[in-house]
């Protein structure tokens, strides 16, 4: 019979290079509805080694690419170790790691999560569930958001859940099956031009919100023909770097006014995507703490009811959904959707180790 009751670790790590999100959560099962409580949980920041190494990886060769590989492996299970050292964690069921995408080419059948080598699971002394895109891209699908199974399960009462970190992306039902897609870059963008100033990141978009819009830069970016293609659809780090960045660049304006013209292209582009606008929007990510772009959201969807919710669940909502993958796995069950990743069939992704 299987457990009604799992002790896991969610480990997920961002395209906006904040850090490494753990979370510690209790998984129950109850008469077909599942229910969860995120203990400890924190992140731990990249120093700026490390950082750096992640942010120029697209560029690595495949042997370096290996290299990096092995080394953020061990550098994962250092992070793990600790985490589970300092909250004095027992009898844990598994531990549910996304690992970290340095590439991601589903049009090209490819996409690479480091720090899921089999080794993690030796090295933690922990069953370790991971590498959840690798199959998804080899049955046809994008590979990804591999989230919105998660807003499903554990966040039905909102009729959309958005998130807002390296990238925005939505899901929500639509004819009785999951929807989930990209929406646009937000922090990539964002923190880019942040560290540019000499800051991790633009603290509430104040910064943003001091410059002035650019309209021909708005125009153009709101022209880019990701935004007209039909669902299901993903965004990389390729994109901004090969696309974005150097469309922004073209204009000789202020960082603040990038800033600011971005800020509401993502809005515009999010308020698009959502084709009900007077209903529930749960919005989490590190991207809800940035005041002005939360404005300019509620400005182009003034009918909307949005919900920011408490601190543990914004932080941490895709640690907590991982964990929640690898259970599923654990249990032979689906945990991505093919109606969501545009896969041949819904599966039961992940490799386990240990």
């Amino acid at each position: 019979m299987l457990k009604q009751f799992y002790n896991v670790i969610g480990v997920m790590s961002g395209t906006s290079l904040d850090g490494v999100d753990l979370a510690h959560i209790h998984f129950t099962l109850h008469d077909g509805i599942w229910d969860f409580k995120i203990l400890e949980a924190e992140t731990v920041a990249y120093d700026t080694q490390w950082f750096n190494k992640l942010k120029n990886a697209v560029q690595f060769s495949e042997s370096e690419l290996i290299e990096l590989n092995k080394a953020y492996t061990n550098r994962l299970a250092e992070i793990i170790n600790k985490f589970i050292d300092e909250y004095k964690i027992e009898n844990l069921d598994a531990v549910c790691s996304h690992g970290h995408t340095i590439l991601h080419q589903p049009q090209n059948g490819f996409t690479l999560q480091i720090g899921n080598l089999p080794e993690i699971a030796n090295i933690i002394h922990q069953k370790v569930v991971c590498d959840f895109r690798v199959q998804d891209v080899q049955l046809g699908g994008q590979g990804a958001p591999l989230v919105p199974i998660g807003d499903q399960i554990l966040f039905a009462d909102y009729d959309y859940c958005l998130n807002l970190g390296g990238f925005s992306n939505v899901s929500f039902d639509e004819n009785n099956k999951r929807i989930a897609f990209d929406i646009s870059p937000v922090n990539t963008v964002l923190n880019f031009y942040a560290n540019q100033l000499r800051l991790d990141y633009d603290d509430k978009g104040s910064i943003a919100k001091s410059g002035k819009l650019h309209q021909p830069l708005l125009d153009e970016l709101n022209a880019l023909s990701f935004y007209s293609k039909p669902y299901p659809k993903s965004l990389g780090f390729e994109f901004v770097k090969e696309t974005v960045l150097p469309l922004i660049e073209k204009h000789a304006i202020s960082r603040q006014d990038k800033m600011h013209t971005f800020t509401i292209h993502v809005a515009f582009q999010i308020a698009n995507a959502l084709s009900k606008k007077k209903t529930k929007l749960l919005i989490t990510g590190g991207g809800a703490y940035n005041d002005f772009l939360i404005e300019e959201i509620q400005r182009y969807l003034p009918d909307m009811h949005i919900i920011i919710p408490e601190k543990k669940i914004l932080e941490y909502k895709e640690a907590l959904i991982f964990a929640l993958l690898g259970v599923l796995k654990l249990r032979d069950e689906i945990n991505v959707l093919s109606s969501v990743t545009g896969a041949e069939k819904d599966h039961s992704s992940g490799e386990v180790y240990g």
